[in-house]
């Protein structure tokens, strides 16, 4: 359980210090080049990780109790595997991706009563609606909204490749190519990796197949 731990920790520290820095130094939509094909670019995330989201508010009050009985369905799981004596090969990938649900979980829960300012859904339009500024950290449970009505701060941004196509193309000429294009966060990251370890070593994870 130790090691369970101490890799939580780790990857919710660095998650959500990123997070903290870019909200609270980066103006919504605000992008910096820091190497060749990577910059950070700040925008908020309602939904999903790399920027799905449906279903306005309903939709987030769904996902948040999603990942609130998959959290607890690992906790469960995490119990289990540590009294059969399961491998590393499945504990840390299965760490990792824990930490990133968590990750984005605490975003969703409590940013809202965080931060003085922040992507807000109204519905009288039926969409979120941006803002303006850089935020600052508030009195806790008075910001910009509520319990279970935050954004997830995304920041990480690789376009490999962003190309305007020459007019003079057949079909596909005058459009815009970019990749990758989505903007994702070190919580993301954390369930993407964890995600990929898992299938990568999956006959060393699970020796005797998938016992739940």
């Amino acid at each position: 359980m130790k090691k369970i731990a101490l890799i939580t920790f780790i990857i919710l520290l660095i998650d959500q210090v990123s997070k903290f820095y870019i909200k609270t130094h980066f103006q919504l939509g605000e992008s910096v080049d820091v190497l060749p094909g990577f910059k950070l670019t700040f925008v908020e995330n309602p939904g999903m990780a790399y920027g799905f989201h449906f279903g306005g508010l309903i939709g987030k009050y769904f996902l948040v109790i999603v990942r609130i009985f998959l959290i607890g369905g690992m906790i469960y799981l995490f119990r289990k595997w540590l009294k059969e004596g399961a491998s590393n090969y499945l504990i840390i990938p299965m760490s990792i991706i824990f930490a990133g649900a968590i990750g984005n979980l605490i975003d969703g829960m409590f940013y809202g009563m965080i931060f003085d300012s922040g992507t807000v859904f109204e519905e009288s339009v039926g969409r979120w609606i941006d803002y303006g500024g850089i935020s600052k950290v508030a009195q806790f449970g008075h910001g910009y909204s509520s319990f279970m009505k935050g954004c997830v701060v995304d920041m990480l941004h690789f376009p490999l490749v962003n190309w305007n196509v020459p007019e003079s193309w057949p079909l596909i000429g005058g459009k815009h190519i970019e990749f990758f294009k989505y903007i994702f966060n070190v919580a993301d990251s954390a369930i993407t990796v964890g995600g990929l370890l898992l299938l990568i070593f999956r006959k060393k994870a699970f020796p005797h197949g998938f016992d739940f």
